[in-house]
């Protein structure tokens, strides 16, 4: 698998990718209202994406200072990670959260409303049998703007498996 990390805009093209990152993709581009913006939570409806549930979730925005806080962590997130963080902020989850090159992804998403997409290693907050990870950032915005959550999608991948 090689490493692959790019922010994109949100009208913008994916690159080639695991189909339910692709899925999530599309269901969410579904979502934009008619007359421009970025969808809300509102518009999100997990029934319309059952078999991507397990490995979705979602973080709630919070600024001055910027932090993020857990929402909702779907079962397969949780299995893998070994407890369920919701409610939780992330920086006190993840160790040196703010100066961890992935935070830099979440703030781009959470600032700039891109979409953020990652394929590769390391992945340092799961188990070591699971060394790459593939995911995607999506914004959310309940007056279509200013980005309130971020919807998420993280698949892993054992060690040693490149697909």
């Amino acid at each position: 698998m090689d490493r692959t990390e790019c922010f994109i805009p949100p009208d913008g093209v994916l690159p080639p990718c695991d189909e339910r990152i692709a899925a999530l993709h599309r269901y969410w581009r579904s979502l934009w209202p008619a007359g421009g913006g970025l969808p809300g939570r509102k518009d999100f409806d997990p029934a319309a994406v059952p078999d991507l549930l397990p490995w979705i979730w979602m973080l709630d925005v919070h600024r001055d200072p910027l932090r993020f806080k857990y929402r909702l962590l779907g079962t397969g997130q949780v299995a893998i990670i070994g407890r369920d963080r919701t409610g939780a902020w992330i920086d006190e989850q993840v160790p040196n959260f703010f100066d961890a090159p992935a935070f830099r992804h979440y703030a781009a998403v959470a600032e700039q409303g891109l979409v953020c997409y990652r394929r590769g290693f390391p992945v340092v907050h799961v188990p070591k049998d699971f060394m790459l990870l593939e995911r995607i950032f999506l914004p959310l915005a309940k007056d279509g703007r200013k980005v309130d959550i971020i919807l998420a999608l993280t698949l892993y991948y054992p060690a040693g498996n490149s697909d």
